[in-house]
């Protein structure tokens, strides 16, 4: 096992929790689509009739897409107010969410608009829709990004998702923008609420340049400064358990990147099999002046091929991202549930967070216990404050309660603790319920997935 420097001492006072924007960007959020839904009913007379009230409500759901995919843009644009102050992974959820109603949306949009011309004009579906995508204008490049918008749905749907490489699903949802810019030109060219409405047009304008503008700054041009400006590279590459491995990054002036113990970065390495692939590590140390550590399980063909890294290899890196810090807490007590590879952001906070620390790592056996050569020490050094507990299976393969009663028994106070969480995600919520059921309040929880 290797440690890439001397332990950085715990801080004295924790520092301040800081309070997540969620519910603000949230109600931002909805605050937009009401702005949507305002601009159909000041810019719509009556409605009369089956082909008035088909073509009302297609219009209504065409104004919640384009609005809806913006908005998905714009999650994933990776800014840090979002990254890093309400989560990597919870905005993944609401970006999956919106994909979601998103092509629920288009889906309605579509049949609605043509159902209710072709009841206007007495002709059949299928008619309609031809004459509809071949005639009116921008509505070709609108039904190819349809067709885009589609295909990235059906491959994020979860039984397709789990059948199919991440790096096929990854190209894939990069369609995405594609999609976007296709289908934004219909909606300016037949939009009833934009043509001749100056102010709905210059709005819209300014919602999609907005967009394109984060996702240019903080998808390109930061993480271009950033790779240029540090010069990563592998400085080396140590076993740390069966099938686990520890890559140590070296590079120039790595304190001003303001990454902290328990975030994470995207890593590409400029390697055969691995350049094409970004994937999220978490620290698995706290971050030094000229080096990082990341500590990596072979869990498919771009994570087992990490083993086989040379020294120099030079690293493209995104970030950092990811909630899981001290900010989030609220005391000076805490307990820290590792489960399998996610010991490692919890490794970095163990070796950092100041007060009382207990680590409890679930693994099914020794052997398998990654980094625990390091924790040891860790608490050696940090002293009668800190402890490390282990929940291995048994000789017969037994797996050990982590209930509400073992945890209880096992960190007396455990209601007055802080606990960050991290681990494979029916671990993590098995443990969130004991949790709750032990007293501990849900805004001391602190969780983050990386199951993107």
């Amino acid at each position: 096992m290797t440690t890439i420097s001397e332990p950085r001492a715990a801080t004295a006072l924790p520092p301040a929790p800081r309070r997540s924007p969620a519910g603000a960007v949230l109600a931002l959020l909805w605050a937009g689509a009401a702005a949507v839904l305002a601009l159909w009913w000041f810019g719509t007379g009556s409605v009369a009739g089956t082909a008035g009230r088909l073509t009302g409500a297609g219009r209504i759901a065409g104004l919640l897409c384009g609005y809806s995919c913006a908005v998905l843009v714009a999650l994933m644009a990776r800014v840090p107010l979002l990254e890093e102050r309400v989560g990597s992974d919870r905005v993944a959820r609401w970006h999956a969410r919106a994909g979601r109603y998103t092509v629920c949306l288009l889906l309605a949009h579509v049949v609605l608009v043509v159902a209710g011309y072709a009841a206007q004009f007495h002709a059949s579906l299928v008619d309609e829709a031809l004459s509809v995508v071949l005639d009116y204008p921008e509505m070709l490049k609108a039904s190819l990004g349809t067709a885009v918008l589609l295909a990235v749905g059906i491959v994020s749907a979860r039984a397709v998702r789990r059948r199919v490489s991440h790096e096929f699903w990854y190209y894939v949802h990069l369609g995405t923008y594609a999609a976007v810019f296709l289908t934004f030109w219909h909606q300016l060219a037949l939009g009833a609420d934009f043509v001749g409405n100056a102010a709905a047009r210059a709005a819209w304008y300014a919602l999609y340049l907005g967009v394109a503008a984060l996702v240019l700054w903080f998808r390109v041009l930061v993480p271009v400064r950033l790779n240029l400006r540090h010069r990563l590279r592998v400085e080396s590459v140590h076993r740390e358990a069966p099938g686990v491995y520890s890559v140590v990054v070296r590079g120039r002036g790595l304190g001003r990147l303001g990454a902290r113990p328990g975030q994470f970065f995207r890593w590409r390495f400029l390697a055969p099999g691995l350049r094409w692939t970004s994937s999220p590590y978490s620290l698995s140390a706290a971050p030094r002046q000229d080096r990082m550590r990341i500590t990596v399980k072979a869990l498919g063909g771009h994570s087992a091929a990490v083993a086989l890294l040379r020294p120099g290899t030079r690293v493209w890196a995104e970030g950092p991202y990811g909630a899981l810090t001290a900010d989030r807490g609220e005391g000076r007590k805490a307990l820290l549930l590792a489960g399998g590879v996610g010991i490692t952001p919890l490794r970095a906070l163990f070796e950092t967070l100041p007060g009382d620390v207990t680590l409890v790592y679930r693994a099914r056996t020794a052997e398998d216990l990654a980094l625990g050569g390091e924790l040891e020490a860790l608490a050696r050094w940090r002293g009668p404050e800190a402890r490390v507990l282990y929940a291995l299976d048994g000789p017969h393969g037994e797996r050990p309660s982590l209930g509400t009663g073992s945890l209880r028994r096992a960190v007396p106070d455990l209601a007055e603790r802080d606990v960050y969480l991290c681990g494979p995600r029916s671990f993590a919520e098995d443990l969130y319920v004991s949790l709750r059921a032990a007293g501990v309040p849900d805004r001391r929880i602190h969780h983050e997935s990386f199951e993107l």
